[in-house]
């Protein structure tokens, strides 16, 4: 399978993305429309999602919004606030953010972010097998230290690490499990709030780059499910393609 076959001439065009992250500021440069944003504040009875501004409390959510965009700059970009400002947060956040994603059933769901928590561990599981029943594809970052975290370690959601190559385009298959996929984390100019840029390296930034092809890949087949999208991605990886 070749990446012409997979995403040629796809712009993620009518896929519906969520990033579940710090938020997204709306306007950057380099990720245009906010087509909803959300945060989860703490209610009366526990974490709870509402309206927001598309604010960015540390910059890590846009840095991970440019990204998609660059990739499938036509997808409809949504954000999900669950990181504070200096990054912080909780699983319960994380939940009630991947959650209200999920009831949304956003096609694309972006998770820069894990929680070494196991207490969550169950819940976390059955909200992305819930996903990949659904048809919604959960791209979720490895750690970028040799710990057990979650949600990527399951295998309903698609797993990225990072390469040590300057290809941006360059994506590999990880025949050596957990980690499913490497993508480009090391040394990425990324959009920032303000407008700008900076360079910075992790697996939160290879992640949105196998998210915005899994949008191109289902802008151009909508029919997929999560197990043949996985498929696609594994056939159309540079160290398993082949060009027949």
């Amino acid at each position: 399978m070749t990446p012409e076959w997979a995403w040629g001439g796809s712009t993620g065009a009518g896929v519906r993305v969520c990033v579940v992250d710090s938020g997204i500021e709306g306007g950057h440069p380099l990720v245009r429309s906010v087509a909803s944003a959300h945060e989860v504040v703490q209610g009366e009875n526990g974490p709870e999602v509402r309206p927001a501004d598309p604010e960015d409390t540390c910059g890590h959510g846009t840095a991970c919004a440019g990204i998609i965009r660059d990739v499938a700059p036509d997808c409809e970009l949504h954000s999900v606030r669950v990181l504070g400002r200096g990054f912080t947060g909780s699983g319960r956040f994380l939940l009630a953010g991947l959650r209200w994603a999920v009831e949304q059933r956003f096609d694309v769901i972006n998770m820069s972010l894990s929680t070494t928590h196991t207490k969550f561990a169950h819940e976390l599981h059955e909200l992305a097998d819930e996903a990949y029943f659904r048809r919604i594809a959960i791209v979720a970052s490895a750690h970028n230290t040799p710990v057990v975290s979650f949600p990527w370690r399951f295998c309903s959601v698609l797993s990225v690490g990072s390469h040590q190559e300057p290809d941006p385009g360059l994506y590999l298959y990880n025949p050596a499990p957990p980690v499913e996929f490497f993508a480009m984390g090391r040394d990425v100019v990324v959009a920032w709030p303000g407008g700008g840029t900076v360079r910075t390296t992790g697996n939160s930034f290879a992640t949105p780059r196998i998210t915005g092809l899994c949008a191109a890949i289902l802008a151009k087949h909508p029919q997929l499910t999560i197990f043949q999208l996985k498929t696609v991605l594994y056939l159309a990886a540079a160290n398993v393609r082949t060009e027949k």
